[in-house]
């Protein structure tokens, strides 16, 4: 398979098959190729950058919102559990099934947006998500509060399913990195200011008042999408733009558009359906999502005990204090956007330049190989002793300030990667590559409990560094042999 050239940087590495029909029109005298000329204004990476961050701006918000609801509660888990008369560990199964479906929807919701658009899916998906925020601030029980979240996280997934698909449909590769940095803040920060803004909630008024809070703010969100956000996927567009023609012609007159698939709707949709899974039995999808499954695995277990952890003593913060250890993180995350993640473009564009022009997806990862490999486990084992010892709390928060510039440059680098490789389906790739980490998300905290009861904080949480440095070569393995996997296990659609 050739490498992608600068010249030529939206060729997606899936190529369409005899089973999938894909249409390249030319022009003849009973067809006419629809498509965008250069600088048209139907063309979303023609846009003026104003009307492009509209869109990114109203999509990012979804992202953070859903990652956000996954960790709000976690300040009144007791409150909750004394409320609905359950245990704690019931309470954080809430957190499991949410975060399960926040995995599992984009398998559905991204393909679905690459049949019938990007639009459709995020107003329609986030309205329902809305009406569950106040369906859960009405739970009467333990399970009915389980049942919801679990739904709500499907739902909710798509932000996070389509936002990449979203971005690179209007931003050139050469330019992504930067934007995408920005909205890949929300499934990180979400999770890191929930239990921030959740611990105020929780001290001032009840636990249900956060599902009340997150109804409006969802709701208010849908409503601005709903008159502002735009349609950015090209095929949709440009058979809107075919079908305009087609009613304004002669009978005899045929257009066709690039992309244009002519199978029967349910073909395309089982067809549409497959491809997240096809996308992640790719070995390169497969191993880089086990990176970001160990991430958040390991983030949802540290933020699910920080209570226990800083409200025993030597510590004894309170609920609103705790939350504010939530910062430290976060830092990380915003200092990472700012002043590393542009670093993706620049060095993504020079080594293009320094390759005779031609770009390959491998060029995203320099910074995944040093320092995001490094800070991930010296992060969290440093995190993981500074506790078992009660060192004094600020030198705990710093340890996991560093552990969130890690975070924010594995998942930049991860996903600007899967985009590259497959450009036309980045949305199915995305979700492909997100399945494994949100499964592991869900389900590691509810064990991680015993495992620090077992092992104590220090060993416990040092199991997941451990991990950490096994994996971590990944990235430098793929930076040099990247090219050959890709060929040796082409994708067809």
């Amino acid at each position: 398979m050739p490498p992608l050239n600068a010249h030529d940087e939206e060729t997606p590495l899936l190529h369409p098959d005899g089973d999938a029909v894909s249409v390249k029109s030319h022009d003849t005298q009973d067809t006419i190729q629809v498509q965008f000329p250069d600088g048209d204004d139907g063309d979303p990476r023609a846009w003026k950058e104003r009307r492009k961050m509209t869109n990114v701006a109203i999509v990012a918000l979804m992202a953070v919102l859903s990652p956000l609801a996954s960790s709000m509660f976690t300040p009144g888990i007791s409150q909750i559990a004394e409320d609905l008369d359950t245990s704690e560990q019931s309470v954080i199964a809430t957190t499991t099934g949410f975060v399960i479906c926040l995995g599992l929807g984009p398998l559905v919701l991204a393909p679905l947006s690459e049949t019938f658009g990007r639009r459709l899916l995020y107003i329609c998906c986030f309205a329902v998500f809305s009406l569950l925020q106040a369906a859960s601030a009405l739970s009467p029980n333990i399970a009915a509060l389980i049942a919801l979240r679990t739904i709500a996280g499907f739902f909710g997934s798509v932000g996070i399913a389509n936002g990449g698909g979203t971005i690179n449909d209007m931003y050139l590769p050469s330019q992504r990195a930067g934007v995408y940095g920005w909205y890949l803040l929300g499934p990180l920060l979400g999770p890191t200011l929930g239990p921030l803004f959740g611990g105020i909630i929780v001290s001032r008024l009840n636990w249900r008042w956060i599902y009340w809070i997150l109804t409006i703010v969802c709701a208010l969100n849908t409503a601005v999408g709903y008159f502002f956000l735009q349609e950015t996927y090209v095929p949709v567009l440009l058979g809107k733009r075919k079908r305009e023609l087609e009613e304004g012609s002669d009978e005899g007159s045929k257009y066709r558009y690039d992309g244009e698939d002519l199978r029967p709707l349910t073909t395309k949709l089982r067809h549409s359906m497959k491809r997240p899974f096809v996308i992640f039995a790719q070995p390169i999808v497969l191993t880089m999502s086990l990176y970001q499954a160990l991430i958040f695995g390991t983030t949802y277990s540290i933020y699910t005990n920080m209570q226990s952890i800083f409200s025993e003593s030597p510590y004894n913060l309170n609920s609103e204090q705790v939350g504010l250890l939530y910062l430290g993180p976060g830092l990380g995350f915003l200092v990472a956007v700012r002043g590393l993640v542009p670093r993706i473009d620049t060095i993504f564009n020079e080594l293009t330049k320094r390759n005779d022009g031609i770009s390959k997806p491998e060029f995203r990862l320099p910074l995944a190989i040093f320092p995001g490999s490094v800070l991930i486990p010296a992060g969290l084992i440093s995190f993981a002793w500074l506790v078992e010892y009660r060192v004094h709390w600020a030198a705990c928060i710093a340890a996991t300030f560093f552990y969130g510039i890690g975070q924010v440059l594995i998942i930049n680098t991860v996903q600007n990667y899967y985009i590259d490789s497959f450009s036309e389906y980045a949305a199915s790739a995305i979700a492909g590559g997100s399945v494994l980490r949100s499964l592991i998300g869900g389900i590691v905290p509810l064990f991680s409990p015993m495992l620090f009861e077992k092992l104590g904080y220090g060993w416990g949480i040092s199991c997941f560094g451990f991990v950490g440095v096994l994996i971590a070569p990944s990235p430098l393995l793929f930076y040099y042999y990247g090219e050959r996997i890709r060929e040796r296990f082409q994708l067809n659609f």
